[in-house]
């Protein structure tokens, strides 16, 4: 039951369900209050904020002594979430099966904790092979197989009837069914998962193989014929954890990789790609005892860092932190004639810094603010375009950025601190395109205001500002020297503390053990990716592929222009359009890691130092969220507001256009690090000072309305796009051409709007119109 005693700044909200345009009524209707972000999936919370706008009912949507509307909602909000993220949705478990789950979870969470402050001392390769023989087994009990039925099953289901799926749930007629149990199948691959992994560590003799983790060391490139058969079950077992999590396109990805592998000896050898060979037993080898392979760097990140931030997030959100967040973007812009579309970027960079997952943030905001923004007066696709283009802002936020972050950092050798530094200003400038693509829009498409019935910003501040406090020790102690794991620990061990200033969302030791198990299910597919994708890294060092593949795109640049320059510059937007093309088939963690050995090289070789690389991997690789056709945030996004579904994408990419531009300064120029806070003040404020006025024209471009003047025609919009993309080249002469261009397409403009104002001429007694 609700507690206004503990929540008084609850704003009120109308609930009339909206219109889709065949007439039912959309996602947002029965997903209602946002979801808690938790660990890549959303967790249901009560509802964050309530608007009460045109004269809607100025009643709380939670409100209701004994009602289920909003546990049903929360869920609804949190199976939408799963659905459109990267990771496809799992079982809900319950009985003695969800107990098992959440107890090895728990013991999983227990394990990566103690290893923060008392590593095992048998190294990380020990520790790697325990974490993954607690999560691959769990994959096969939370994930379930979606496997079609065989036409003669299918065919005898009679139509409209939904048939038992044998594990206590039903499904209808044609379709997968998953089921609410894990089946026998699941158990005993789970079983055999749980064996493959634990075998490189059991101290038993198995004739020649077994005998402990230091004689399976030894044994490295010698392996006997039990060590090649375990390592082939457990590559089999990571791609059907892969598939069963992400689909079938990454295991065919890492399948064409291990084909190339083995069969690339056959090839050619005038080819550039073609290599000596491997037989089967040197890639099992590489794959399973080697520190390139399952046990490579992706694990090692997923294991000591990405488990702890998903516990620290869920940690965090079960504290309440979420509902506060958007309530404070509520609060902060209910005056202003752009607050609905204000509120929901706001929401999204705040609900991002604890959650690092795209198209559940976008989920979760749109339950909220696509009401507001429905009776502002958006449209369903240009809504859905800014929920989308926000929530994927959710990956590029600090101080929880997504998963290929901590890759970068293990990458370079540096530290996670030095990562956030150089996803801040581009977070900014990102963030600042959507904002003045918000404002152009209300303005271009006369947005209504709307009331939000809602507490001061102060107020809510006061009450629940200490949320922020375990975002800031984060921080602070990064910047004191502390490790990434230890800081994390030590601010969720804050925001458990903490938690108990609020009622309704203190963490027991009930909730605490429930946070704890859902961030480490979070991490379930994750880490699946991550094993999988050494296949990818221990084949391209195997084989040398990085290399050449790295030569050919820079052969493909040269053979169109000579200049070094030019060659940089086609280099760059080739390495775009392929990092682009990836991310459309593989989750972001599997994209960064292909384009980072595949496609980084070969900006590498031309100079490009390595931060500027890397960040062009990770942006590309977090972009593919709104890259059409597939553009997972943009889906999700259509579904909450019930938009036409390749609109709402192009809407998507017209907000997010910044986070495709400012990667390209990255690596045009030397000056362009400034864009990742290297290379002194100076050169900081100049390159974040251009690329923030590029933004500002181009979204003038893009949204056809240059703000306080009028709307802009074709020749002055495409003057601003030519200014703002001359703009991105951060040397003396192409932002003083790009200055030039971008004034006079405003006076363009500004003419435009005189000569629009003379040709209609005063008429008496009409108020006068002014732009706001």
């Amino acid at each position: 039951m609700p507690r206004d005693s503990d929540h008084p700044d609850g704003a009120a909200v109308g609930t009339e369900p909206a219109a889709r345009p065949d007439g039912g009524t959309t996602a947002a209707d029965t997903a209602g209050p946002a979801g808690r972000v938790c660990a890549g999936r959303a967790e249901g919370d009560a509802n964050p904020a309530g608007i009460a706008t045109d004269g809607g009912a100025a009643a709380r949507p939670d409100a209701g002594a004994g009602g289920t509307g909003p546990a049903v909602a929360d869920a609804a909000t949190s199976d939408l979430a799963a659905r459109f993220e990267d990771e496809k949705p799992g079982r809900t478990l319950t009985g003695p099966a969800g107990l098992l789950l959440a107890g090895v979870a728990l013991a999983v969470a227990a394990l990566a904790l103690w290893q923060v402050f008392r590593p095992l001392p048998q190294g990380s390769k020990y520790y790697l092979i325990i974490f993954l023989a607690g999560v691959l087994p769990l994959v096969f009990l939370a994930y379930p197989a979606d496997l079609p039925l065989p036409a003669r099953l299918r065919h005898a289901i009679r139509p409209g009837r939904s048939v038992p799926d044998g594990s206590g749930g039903s499904a209808e007629p044609g379709r997968p069914l998953g089921g609410a149990r894990p089946t026998l199948p699941d158990w005993a691959l789970a079983a055999l998962a749980l064996l493959a992994c634990l075998y490189p560590v059991l101290p038993v003799r198995l004739g020649a193989g077994g005998g402990g983790y230091n004689a399976f060391l030894d044994r490295q490139g010698l392996l006997v014929p039990l060590d090649l058969v375990m390592g082939t079950v457990l590559l089999l077992l990571l791609l059907e954890a892969c598939r069963r999590t992400t689909g079938w396109i990454l295991p065919a990805v890492c399948l064409l990789f291990l084909g190339y592998g083995y069969y690339g000896g056959l090839l050619p050898q005038s080819w550039p790609v073609a290599h000596a060979g491997l037989d089967f037993s040197q890639l099992v080898d590489a794959f399973y005892n080697s520190d390139s392979g399952f046990y490579g760097t992706p694990l090692d990140v997923a294991a000591s860092y990405i488990v702890l931030f998903t516990i620290y997030g869920a940690v965090l959100d079960f504290s309440g932190a979420g509902r506060f967040f958007v309530n404070l973007s509520t609060a902060a812009f209910r005056r202003s004639r752009t607050a609905a579309g204000r509120t929901a970027v706001a929401s999204g960079f705040l609900l991002g810094t604890v959650s690092g997952s795209g198209a559940a943030t976008t989920v979760s905001i749109g339950a909220v603010t696509w009401p507001i923004l429905r009776r502002a007066g958006y449209p369903p696709e240009r809504a859905g375009g800014m929920l989308a283009a926000a929530g994927v802002g959710a990956i590029l936020s600090p101080p929880t950025l997504g998963a290929a972050a901590f890759i970068i950092a293990e990458y370079l050798g540096v530290s996670y601190l030095q990562v956030l530094g150089w996803a801040t200003v581009p977070t900014v400038l990102y963030y600042l395109g959507i904002l003045l693509a918000v404002e152009i829009d209300a303005r271009r498409s006369g947005v209504r205001p709307v009331l939000i019935d809602t507490a001061s910003p102060w107020r809510l501040l006061a009450r629940f500002g200490y949320h922020f406090a375990s975002l800031v020790a984060i921080v602070v102690l990064l910047a004191v020297g502390f490790s990434a794991t230890r800081a994390v620990v030590l601010a969720t061990v804050l925001a458990a503390a903490l938690s108990f200033l609020d009622r309704a969302h203190r963490l027991t030791p009930a909730r605490l053990a429930a946070a704890l198990a859902a961030g480490v299910r979070g991490v379930l597919a994750v880490t699946a990716v991550c094993a999988a994708a050494g296949i990818i890294t221990a084949t391209t060092t195997k084989t040398g592929l990085g290399p050449q593949a790295a030569a050919l795109l820079v052969s493909g640049a040269q053979a169109v222009a000579s200049d070094p320059t030019l060659v940089l510059a086609l280099t760059a937007v080739l390495a775009a359009v392929a990092l682009s093309l990836l991310g459309l088939a593989v989750p972001v963690t599997a994209s960064f890691i292909i384009g980072w050995v595949i496609i980084g090289p070969a900006l590498l070789d031309l100079g490009v130092s390595t931060p500027a690389v890397a960040m062009f991997v990770f942006y590309f690789a977090v972009l593919s969220e709104v890259s059409p056709p597939t553009a997972l945030a943009a889906v999700a996004a259509a579904a909450v507001t019930g938009g036409r579904l390749v609109p709402t994408m192009w809407q998507t990419l017209r907000y997010a256009l910044p986070a495709y531009l400012t990667p390209i300064a990255f690596v045009l120029t030397p000056a362009g690090l400034g864009l990742l806070g290297i290379g002194g003040a100076r050169r900081i404020a100049v390159a974040a000072v251009v690329v923030a006025l590029s933004i500002a024209v181009l979204a003038v471009a893009a949204g056809g309305w240059l703000p306080g003047v009028g709307p802009a025609g074709v020749p002055e919009r495409v003057l601003g796009a030519l200014a703002g993309v001359t703009l991105l080249w951060l040397e003396p002469v192409p932002v003083a051409v790009g200055v030039a261009l971008a004034a006079v397409a405003g006076t363009g403009v500004l003419v435009r709007r005189g000569s629009a104002g003379r040709a209609a001429g005063p008429r008496a007694g009409s108020p006068e119109v002014r732009e706001v």
